[in-house]
């Protein structure tokens, strides 16, 4: 089954470069403003796949002058939503419900998300279901420097009446 959500659809309408990803992740951060802290932009879309880059910029620093820890998470969630949007088919729906989160080294760069996900066959989730999002963020060496483990919740979504 192939996903067609609103937010896929308008990733696909847009051009396929620089100007397209600045467009849709612009768009992206009105509709969800929180994400607009790490300045964000989707590189890469597709069902099973996000790619997301946010720069170092001082607003996202820590005491220490490096990448802050919860603004990692933030991209994290960011790769994750987008990922899910891309690849949760309109007849379900989902929620994030739980993030583990490794920090494994200091982050002195801007960083680069991708989350990935083997889609399950959509059909058999009938009753709800929780799946683990793995997000790997790595610098720009591309050391992974933060893991997060993002479960959602996925469910059968409501007819609208």
């Amino acid at each position: 089954m192939t996903a067609t959500s609103t937010t896929y659809g308008l990733w696909k309408k847009l051009p396929d470069n620089v100007l397209g990803q600045t467009i849709f992740s612009i768009g992206m951060c009105l509709r969800v403003p929180y994400f607009g802290s790490v300045l964000p932009r989707v590189k890469s879309l597709e069902p099973g796949r996000c790619e997301v880059t946010a720069p170092k910029w001082w607003g996202i620093r820590n005491h220490l002058g490096t990448f802050h820890a919860i603004a990692a998470c933030n991209l994290a969630e960011v790769a994750m939503g987008m990922l899910a949007e891309a690849t949760v088919p309109p007849t379900h729906r989902w929620i994030p419900k739980e993030m583990t989160v490794r920090y494994l080294t200091k982050a002195t760069t801007s960083l680069t998300a991708v989350a990935l996900l083997d889609p399950p066959e959509w059909a058999t989730v009938t009753e709800g279901s929780d799946i683990v999002v793995p997000v790997s963020i790595r610098d720009s060496a591309g050391v992974e420097v933060v893991h997060a483990d993002i479960t959602i919740w996925i469910s059968v979504a409501s007819r609208k009446r």
